[in-house]
């Protein structure tokens, strides 16, 4: 019982995370879909609006970060299982591990050169909207690694607690893993 109570304080831990990310998601998805809206009624009246389509890019590029944060939480990000899940367990868990160790670092080093940019960008500005600093735009880099790391910390602590092996493609998740 005792070594099940980290298990499920990280459960809950990871379910609220996942639910705080997709208010963020959500709220990014509302406000970009208001914004094309907005866009599209002031185009047709004749009055289009100068920052439309560069706000919906940058809008756009936050909601690809932060839903990329969201699918590190759920584990429903893109891989290519097929050739892993042909490894034993004792290899596929080692894998697995090794996998998670190379995200983290990958996400690591990106989220540090995003930090170490902003500095640079602080002197530049949205072309349409020059009030609005690129510092501020570009932050989603380093503060979307900071939430993806947790995510993938949480999965490579899900791995090291536990003695199964990495699932196999299309297996179920052992609550651990999960």
């Amino acid at each position: 019982m005792h070594s099940s109570v980290p298990a499920a304080s990280m459960q809950r831990f990871r379910a609220g995370y996942g639910r705080l990310l997709e208010w963020v998601v959500g709220i990014l998805m509302v406000v970009l879909a208001l914004e094309v809206t907005l866009g599209i009624v002031f185009r047709v009246i004749g009055q289009s609006l100068v920052w439309y389509d560069e706000v919906a890019s940058v809008l756009l590029a936050w909601l690809t970060f932060y839903g990329s944060a969201l699918a590190s939480v759920n584990r429903s990000h893109i891989g290519c299982p097929e050739l892993v899940d042909k490894l034993p367990a004792g290899a596929r868990r080692a894998v697995a591990i090794l996998a998670q160790l190379l995200v983290i670092g990958f996400f690591a080093l990106l989220g540090w050169v995003g930090w170490s940019v902003l500095p640079i960008l602080a002197t530049d500005a949205l072309v349409s909207l020059p009030s609005v600093p690129m510092s501020v735009v570009q932050s989603v880099i380093p503060v979307s690694c900071a939430l993806i790391l947790v995510g993938e910390v949480m999965h490579l602590a899900s791995l090291l607690g536990s003695r199964e092996a990495a699932p196999a493609h299309g297996a179920a998740v052992p609550d651990a893993l999960h």
